[in-house]
């Protein structure tokens, strides 16, 4: 089955797996400048949007580039199912064709939201039951409450912590440097 959910480029892999293999020695945070250069370099990121993220994840998630970099973060973290979901949701209320709808619902529903799903978000069962009453008649709006569970989620516990992780503050380090220069 097709992935719902496009991969990060290439240079956020390479920045998610810096991050990750940070215990085998090295300067984590030269390799994270060497790699946010690469992205600033291929994507025009910059200190006055970076900067930006740290008001609310709100600023962070309508950035194209934020979203990349929080994806790479949590990835680093094994809980990118989180901002997953909440992209194919952004995408599923999108959907104008009732039957791509139904369709679309069922692979998320598969894939997110059913106990054992292989990216199960972190939501109650009143909800996930009421998830699977409103799939019988699919709206844009089949998903929110769970949405906005995995929005509160990230907001209170995977947000505080991207702003202060190595990946943030070395990019925005990184940035602030060129912006002196």
């Amino acid at each position: 089955m097709p992935s719902l959910v496009a991969s990060p480029p290439r240079e956020l892999q390479q920045l998610t797996m810096d991050t990750n293999n940070k215990k085998r020695g090295g300067n984590l945070k030269s390799r994270l400048q060497c790699r946010s250069s690469q992205v600033e370099n291929t994507e025009g990121l910059c200190f006055e949007e970076m900067s930006q993220w740290s008001h609310s994840l709100e600023r962070l998630l309508s950035s194209k580039y934020g979203i990349k970099i929080f994806h790479a973060f949590l990835k680093s973290e094994f809980s990118d199912e989180n901002i997953e979901f909440w992209l194919v949701c952004e995408d599923f209320k999108k959907i104008k064709s009732s039957f791509r709808m139904s369709s679309r619902a069922k692979k998320i529903f598969k894939r997110y939201i059913q106990a054992e799903a292989p990216r199960e978000i972190n939501i109650d069962h009143k909800t996930r039951e009421l998830i699977r009453r409103n799939m019988k008649t699919t709206t844009t709006e089949c998903f929110d409450d769970a949405r906005r569970i995995v929005y509160g989620l990230m907001e209170r516990d995977s947000y505080p912590r991207f702003l202060r992780s190595d990946i943030y503050l070395a990019l925005l380090d990184s940035t602030s440097e060129s912006v002196k220069m």
